[in-house]
């Protein structure tokens, strides 16, 4: 595969652990992704799985650029991401979203649910009129499974499901290329998140996105991944297409997190 969305070279984040509350920088320096590198193609969905701590959440922050990488290279759409001036990289951060973990503290519980789906509008496209704006928010609510009397209510008033959904309209408005999805279903029980799920799976194959899935959970990337990479300490312990590492794993870590998941669904579902 030669049409990579994504390409990351030997990204490396370090932080300082200790230190007491008003750490003076001489606490222990611990690495939290160490010399990762990878590629994404378009359409593809690679899942980055491992334990909590692994560094996961932290790579997929980095190659959004919010969090800056000590060192490393990030391409995206063919572009240098951490060359990039501030405008330009406003520019970029239109065709790349995130949904985040969770679904009650990523939504602004001041703004009203229309407000906060069109946001990125507000933002991205200001030449927009309101009643454009409104309009364009109220039709990605539907096709989430979101009803639009839902636009002048607040968003405690609904479910985790259902927040959630909003979040991926909020991520989907702006017609992005890139969806990083930071465990998008581990807050929610077992049957909403499967449903979030199937959303996701309909989502992709309609908008043409490419999805990078942090996840913990073996069972939730066999569902979604066509590729799936294994994480531990900072590292790729293996990279691989998703059945040939649920079904025959290089890695003894693997082998580990597999053993103690009762039954694995089928992979490659999209």
């Amino acid at each position: 595969m030669t049409d990579y969305l994504v390409q990351a070279e030997e990204l490396r984040k370090t932080y300082v652990r200790g230190g007491g509350v008003f750490g003076d920088g001489r606490g222990e320096r611990f690495t939290a992704v160490d010399e990762v590198s990878f590629a994404v193609g378009a359409g593809e969905t690679f899942a980055i799985v491992g334990e909590s701590g692994c560094g996961k959440t932290t790579l997929a922050r980095m190659l959004l650029r919010l969090i800056e990488p000590d060192s490393g290279k990030i391409l995206f759409d063919g572009q240098a991401m951490l060359e990039l001036s501030r405008a330009e990289l406003r520019t970029a951060r239109r065709k790349m979203q995130m949904i985040f973990q969770d679904p009650f503290a990523s939504l602004n519980p001041r703004m009203k649910v229309g407000e906060i789906v069109a946001e990125p509008l507000a933002i991205h496209e200001p030449e927009l009129q309101p009643k454009e704006r409104v309009e364009r928010a109220a039709e990605i609510l539907r096709r989430v499974g979101v009803d639009g009397a839902a636009m002048k209510r607040y968003a405690h008033e609904f479910s985790g499901g259902q927040r959630q959904r909003i979040g991926i309209a909020r991520a989907l408005i702006l017609r992005p290329k890139l969806i990083v999805a930071d465990e998008p279903v581990s807050a929610l029980d077992v049957s909403v998140g499967a449903q979030v799920l199937r959303l996701l799976q309909e989502l992709q194959s309609e908008f043409g996105l490419t999805y990078v899935f942090i996840s913990h959970s073996l069972p939730v990337v066999a569902q979604l991944a066509t590729r799936i990479a294994v994480m531990r300490a900072g590292k790729f312990l293996e990279v691989g297409p998703a059945g040939e590492v649920l079904r025959k794993p290089s890695s003894g870590y693997t082998r580990e997190l597999l053993a103690a998941v009762p039954e694995i669904p089928q992979a490659g579902l999209v």
